[in-house]
C-alpha cells in the first residue's frame, strides 16, 4: 500500500517550534488578498509543477485568502455532528478527497533585512505541503493551529512564489471531529516574519497577584539571541528581563476590572509589545476554583467561530462584536469549543474582560459508537498517534500562554479517553502550572484538576454540589457506583458544566434552576451554555429569497440537519429570547423585594456598585406615575442590604410595580445608560371591579344563538361575531408546533402528542343550550383513529357589553404514559422515596403542549396591545427576562424567527390584550385572571412543517391563541427535557375570559413599549 503524506500518524513536517503569538516591530508582509486557486475533486498529493516558481496559473481561478472554498463555488458545505464525513479507516482518507492548490506572488520589499524568516500559517483546514519558490518547507496538520516555517534557505530578493496544496481530508480529520461545519482551505491569516539577529524568538510571561498583600510578582522568560530589557512604565520599570520583579501594589487584572500594563522587551535589533495581566489562578483546600484569591462563578458560553457568509473565516471586528455581545448580556466566560481561536479573540478577551477555557484542537467524536465496541479504534489510546496529540496541545499553550483571560487549559472535546490524552496533561502541567486543566472525558477526573460533565440535570449537579458522588460513579454510561463519598476525589475539585442548556431554537428552559445552584454550593461554578450562536450559512432559495441554511440545505448525502443551528444569538448575530433569559439570569446585581423594601445583592466577584446607578419607576396598570433616581451604597462583592422603598402606593385603582433599574456605563463594551440589571416589586394594589350587569337570555333567531353583542352558530356553538366585529372560534387546543426540544429523543413530547393526535383534532359539538342565563355548548375533542381526548364545556354570558367566557375542559378516554423518556433517568436517585416516585410519575405521565383557545380574526387585526410580561416571549421555564407592562407590536413582530420555524412568540401573565386594525377597531381580551397570548399569520400545522422561514406564507387571516396553561420549552435537544414543575400533565382545566368589541379609534396610552 503506497503511503501518502496526508495519511501519516505524524504530526507533519518541517514546521519549526511552536512560540507564542507575540506583537513584534520586527519586518513583516501580510501575504492575505486574492490567490490563485486550482481545485481538484479527487486527492492530488505528488506535485504536478504548480509548486515552479515559472509554473502559469492565468488559467486558474481566484480564491481570497483568508476563506473556504466551499463557500466560493468550489464543492458544496457539510455538516455532521457526531458521525466523520469519511469512512472511519484510519489514518487513511478516500480518494475522493477534495484538493485547493494554491499560489500566491509576492515581492519582497527592498527594505527587507538580509536576515532569517519564517512563514506562518494561522489556520489550514485541513492537511497542507508548502514550498516556497519550488523548495518544499513541509507539511502541516492541526487545522485551527499555527504553524511556522523557517524560510531562510528560499527566500529571494524580489520576486517570491508561495504555492500550497491543501487536502479537505487528512489523517488529522480523525483527530478533528467537532460539531460544525467541514469547510475546508486557508481560512486565516498568512504572514512572512522577518527574524532579525539577537531578535525575540519566543516570551513566557508570568505575572502573578498576592491578594493578601495587593502586590505583584512579575517573571519573563525570554527565549533570545541577546540581552533583553523590559519596560512598564505604569510601574516605573526599565531593567533588564533577567530576574524576578516584585511590586508592593499593582491593579490586578480580572474579566470584571480587565486592567492591562503595557510592557515592551527590547534588543537592539527587535522589540516585542506585551499587554500584561497580574492575576492567579488557585485551587483552594476546599476544592473551589479561585482567581486573585477570590471564588469565581464562569457564566459562560461555548463558542465556534462563524460568520454566516465567512463561515470560520471571521475577522477581528467580527470577534470583538461577540465579546461586547457576551459583555452587554452578562456573559462572563467563553470556552473555545472546540479548538484555539483566531488569536486576535484572546487579545479581545484580554481588554474587554472574559474568563477563557483554552481548548486543543482534539476531537474524536465519531470513535464513540463506529466499532463493535464502545470507543473501540479510538486514537486517544492509540500510541501510534502519541505525536499527533502532543504536538497539538503544544501549538496550543505556546502560542496562547501570555494571555491573563487564559484561566484554563482544555484538552479537546469529546475524544473519549486514553493514554494519549494523560501525555497531554502531563505535558502541560509541567510547561504550565499556573492553570488548571479540563477535559469532561476524564469522567473520573484521574488526570485533570476541574471534575466536569455536560447536560446533567439540576438535581444530579446539586448531588455533585454536595459532594455525594461515589466512587466509580459514572454518569455516561451510567455507573452507580459504590463506596464512601469521602473517598472519591471529585468531590473535592471545582465542578463544571463544560456544557449545559442545549440552546437549539425555542430554549433554553431551566436556566435559572442552574445557576442558582452556585450560590448554594461553593464547588458549584458555572459553565458553558451551548452554544454562542446558530451556524446558519446565508443562502437563497430558487426564487431569490434569502434564508439560513443548514444541514441537508447544500446536497449532503450524509447530514445532522439543523441541530447545526443552536445558538443563543441567530446567524446574523441577533439576540435571542435564550440570550435575553441568560443575560437576566446571569445578572451581577440582584434586585427583588425584602421584608419591607428593596433588597439588592452584589453578585459581582471582584467590583463593588460605584459604577452603577439606580433608578426606580412606578407604574399602575403599565402606566408610569412616578419616577427617580435610588440611593444604593456601594455594596462590596457578596454584600447585601436592603433599602426603603422610594415611594408609596399612589391613590386609585389599579395594580401598581415599582421597577429598580441598574445601569453603567460608558465602557469599552457599552454605551451610557447601559442596563445592568433590573427587578420588580409589586407594590399593594386595589383591583378594577368592573360593576356587574344584569344577565341578558341568549336568542334564537335566524339560525343562529344572539347573545346580546355575540352572534353564535346555532349548530355548532362558534361564535361568529362580537358586536358586528368578525371573531371565529374558540376551539380547544392542545397541541404547538414542535420545538427542536420538544422533537428530541430524550423529551419524548413530539412523538406523545403525534400518537394521541393532538395536531389533528376533530371537534363533535354534543350539545348547545342557550338559556335565560347566556350559552352553554359542549364539546369533544379527539383525533382520528385514538380513544382518548378532552371534553369541553363553554358557558358565555354577557351583561348587555362585555361578554364573559368560563371554560372548563377535562380529559376523557385512556391517556397512556409517555415512553423512552429520560429526565427520570437523571433524577437524583438519594431523594426521599417518596419524591422520588413523585418525579418518576411526572416523568413518565401524559403531556399537553398547551391548554387554551385558538380562535381567527380578520387579516387586518395586525397591531396587539398588552398588559402583562414582555416585551418578548416566555415561557414557564423561560421567564426570567419578561417584565410586567404594557407594551405593543405588530402581528409580524411578535414572531421569533428561529432558522427552523417551530413554536414561537408566546407572551404569558397577560391581564388584557387587545387584537386590532391600526384604528383601533377589534377586539380586547381579558383574563381572570391571567392568560397567554400568542398571534401569527400562519396556522400551527403551516409553522410545523417549514424547513426554513422562506417556506411560511401568510393566510389572508390572524390565528389567535388565547391559553390557559402551556408547557415549558426545556434543553431536550441535549439533555434534560423539561423540568418537572414546567411540564404540563394531561389534566382538567378551568378559566374564564372576558371580550368587549373595540367599535372605535384607541388613544395611545402613555408608558407603552414596542416589542
Amino acid at each position: 500500500m503506497r503511503a501518502r503524506y496526508f495519511e501519516a500518524f505524524s504530526p507533519g513536517y518541517g514546521k519549526v517550534a511552536p512560540r507564542a503569538a507575540l506583537d513584534s516591530d520586527a519586518p513583516r508582509l501580510d501575504l492575505n488578498g486574492d490567490w490563485a486557486f486550482r481545485f481538484s475533486a479527487t486527492a492530488l498529493d505528488e506535485p504536478d509543477g504548480f509548486e515552479r516558481p515559472d509554473f502559469d496559473d492565468t488559467a486558474w481561478d481566484r480564491l481570497p485568502v483568508p476563506a473556504h472554498w466551499q463557500l466560493h463555488g468550489h464543492g458544496a458545505p457539510q455538516y455532521v455532528n457526531i458521525a466523520y464525513p469519511i469512512p472511519v479507516d484510519p489514518p487513511f482518507v478516500p480518494d475522493e478527497n477534495q484538493t485547493g492548490d494554491y499560489r500566491r506572488v509576492f515581492d519582497l520589499p527592498p527594505s527587507w533585512p538580509d536576515a532569517p524568516a519564517v512563514m506562518r500559517f494561522d489556520g489550514v483546514d485541513s492537511c497542507a505541503r508548502v514550498f516556497l519558490n519550488g523548495v518544499e518547507l513541509g507539511v502541516t496538520f492541526g487545522s485551527r493551529l499555527p504553524t511556522e516555517f523557517d524560510v531562510s534557505a528560499a527566500l529571494r530578493p524580489g520576486r517570491n512564489v508561495l504555492a500550497v496544496r491543501v487536502h479537505q481530508y487528512s489523517s488529522g480529520t480523525y483527530l478533528e471531529d467537532q460539531d460544525t461545519w467541514r469547510l475546508s482551505g486557508i481560512f486565516r491569516d498568512v504572514t512572512l516574519l522577518a527574524r532579525p539577529a539577537g531578535g525575540i524568538r519566543d516570551v513566557f510571561v508570568h505575572a502573578d497577584y498576592d491578594a493578601a498583600t495587593g502586590g505583584g510578582r512579575l517573571r519573563v522568560d525570554v527565549d533570545a539571541d541577546a540581552p533583553v530589557e523590559i519596560a512598564i512604565p505604569q510601574l516605573g520599570l526599565g531593567a533588564p528581563v533577567d530576574r524576578v520583579f516584585t511590586f508592593d501594589a499593582v491593579r490586578p487584572w480580572s474579566a470584571e476590572d480587565p486592567f492591562l500594563y503595557d510592557a515592551v522587551l527590547s534588543t537592539p535589533s527587535e522589540r516585542v509589545r506585551l499587554r500584561l495581566g497580574f492575576r492567579t489562578v488557585a485551587i483552594d483546600e476546599s476544592g473551589v476554583l479561585t482567581v486573585n484569591g477570590r471564588r469565581v462563578v464562569l457564566r459562560g458560553v461555548n463558542r465556534h467561530e462563524f460568520d454566516p457568509d465567512r463561515g470560520r473565516a471571521v475577522t477581528v471586528e467580527t470577534m470583538r462584536r461577540d465579546v461586547e455581545l457576551m459583555k452587554r448580556h452578562n456573559i462572563n466566560a467563553v470556552r473555545t469549543s472546540h479548538y484555539p481561536p483566531h488569536p486576535a479573540f484572546l487579545d479581545v478577551c484580554d481588554e474587554l474582560g472574559l474568563w477563557v477555557m483554552l481548548e486543543c484542537d482534539l476531537e474524536t467524536h465519531g470513535f464513540e459508537y463506529s466499532g463493535p465496541e464502545y470507543w473501540s479504534g479510538n486514537p486517544s489510546g492509540d500510541p501510534r498517534w502519541r505525536d499527533a496529540y502532543l504536538d497539538r496541545v503544544e501549538r496550543t499553550v505556546e502560542r496562547d500562554k501570555n494571555h491573563p483571560s487564559a484561566i484554563s487549559w482544555s484538552l479537546g472535546n469529546e475524544a473519549g479517553d486514553g493514554e494519549n490524552l494523560e501525555a497531554m496533561a502531563a505535558w502541560v502541567r509541567e510547561r504550565d502550572p499556573s492553570r488548571p486543566i479540563h477535559y469532561e472525558g476524564d469522567r473520573m477526573a484521574r488526570y485533570v484538576d476541574i471534575h466536569a460533565v455536560m447536560y446533567r440535570t439540576p438535581a444530579n449537579v446539586a448531588r455533585i454540589g454536595r459532594g455525594e458522588l461515589r466512587p466509580g460513579e459514572n454518569f455516561y454510561p451510567a455507573t452507580e457506583g459504590e463506596g464512601d463519598p469521602a473517598d472519591e476525589p471529585r468531590n473535592r475539585m471545582p465542578f463544571l458544566l463544560t456544557e449545559f442548556a442545549h440552546a437549539m431554537g425555542n430554549g433554553p428552559g431551566g436556566l435559572a434552576e442552574y445557576l442558582a445552584l452556585c450560590e448554594r454550593y461553593p464547588r458549584v461554578q458555572g459553565g458553558f451554555v451551548w452554544e454562542w450562536m446558530d451556524q446558519g450559512l446565508r443562502t437563497t432559495d430558487a426564487g431569490g429569497r434569502e434564508f439560513f441554511g443548514y444541514g441537508g440545505d447544500f446536497g449532503e448525502d450524509l447530514h445532522d440537519g439543523n441541530f447545526i443551528c443552536d445558538g443563543l444569538v441567530f446567524p446574523d448575530r441577533t439576540p435571542s429570547p435564550g440570550l435575553l433569559e441568560y443575560r437576566k439570569v446571569n445578572e451581577p446585581v440582584r434586585i427583588e423585594a425584602g421584608a419591607d423594601g428593596i433588597r439588592v445583592h452584589n453578585r459581582y466577584d471582584f467590583l463593588d456598585l460605584s459604577h452603577l446607578r439606580f433608578t426606580w419607576s412606578l407604574t399602575r396598570d403599565g402606566v408610569q406615575v412616578a419616577e427617580g433616581v435610588l440611593a444604593t451604597p456601594p455594596l462590596r462583592p457578596g454584600e447585601r442590604t436592603e433599602l426603603p422603598l422610594p415611594t408609596t402606593a399612589v391613590p386609585g385603582a389599579g395594580e401598581q410595580w415599582l421597577t429598580v433599574e441598574a445601569e453603567a456605563g460608558p465602557t469599552a463594551w457599552a454605551p451610557e445608560g447601559h442596563l445592568v440589571a433590573w427587578g420588580q416589586i409589586p407594590l399593594p394594589s386595589t383591583p378594577h371591579v368592573p360593576p356587574a350587569g344584569t344577565p341578558v337570555p341568549a336568542q334564537v333567531r335566524d339560525g343562529h344563538v344572539v347573545l346580546g353583542p355575540a352572534r353564535f352558530d346555532r349548530r355548532t356553538g362558534t361564535l361568529l361575531s362580537l358586536d358586528g366585529q368578525p371573531l371565529h372560534g374558540p376551539h380547544l387546543a392542545l397541541w404547538r408546533a414542535p420545538t427542536d426540544n420538544d422533537l428530541a429523543w430524550s423529551q419524548g413530547d413530539a412523538r406523545y402528542w403525534e400518537a394521541r393526535g393532538l395536531h389533528r383534532l376533530r371537534h363533535r359539538t354534543v350539545s348547545v343550550t342557550p338559556d335565560q342565563e347566556g350559552l352553554t355548548v359542549v364539546v369533544r375533542s379527539a383525533a382520528a383513529a385514538v380513544t382518548c381526548g378532552y371534553l369541553t364545556t363553554y358557558r358565555w354570558g354577557t351583561d348587555g357589553t362585555r361578554l364573559r367566557l368560563r371554560v372548563h375542559t377535562e380529559p376523557v378516554g385512556h391517556w397512556p404514559e409517555r415512553e423512552d423518556t429520560y429526565t427520570e433517568a437523571m433524577v437524583d436517585p438519594d431523594l426521599p422515596p417518596e419524591e422520588h416516585a413523585e418525579l418518576r410519575r411526572r416523568d413518565k405521565a401524559p403531556s399537553l403542549a398547551r391548554i387554551g383557545l385558538r380562535w381567527t380574526v380578520p387579516e387586518q387585526w395586525s397591531e396587539v396591545r398588552w398588559f402583562g410580561a414582555g416585551p418578548g416571549e416566555a415561557y414557564p421555564d423561560s421567564r426570567q427576562a419578561a417584565r410586567v407592562g404594557r407594551f405593543h407590536a405588530a402581528v409580524d413582530q411578535l414572531q421569533t424567527p428561529y432558522v427552523r420555524p417551530q413554536e414561537n412568540g408566546n407572551r404569558l401573565d397577560v391581564r388584557w390584550a387587545e387584537v386590532t386594525d391600526p384604528t383601533g377597531s377589534g377586539i380586547r381580551i381579558e383574563g381572570d385572571p391571567v392568560f397567554h397570548l400568542a398571534a401569527r399569520r400562519w396556522s400551527d400545522q403551516h409553522l410545523a412543517e417549514a424547513r426554513h422561514q422562506t417556506d411560511l406564507t401568510a393566510d389572508p387571516l390572524v390565528h389567535l391563541h388565547t391559553d390557559h396553561a402551556v408547557q415549558g420549552v426545556g434543553s431536550g435537544a441535549v439533555g434534560p427535557g423539561v423540568l418537572p414543575e414546567h411540564r404540563l400533565e394531561v389534566r382538567p382545566a378551568d378559566f374564564t375570559l372576558v371580550l368587549t368589541a373595540l367599535p372605535t379609534p384607541r388613544v395611545d396610552q402613555p408608558g407603552e413599549a414596542s416589542t
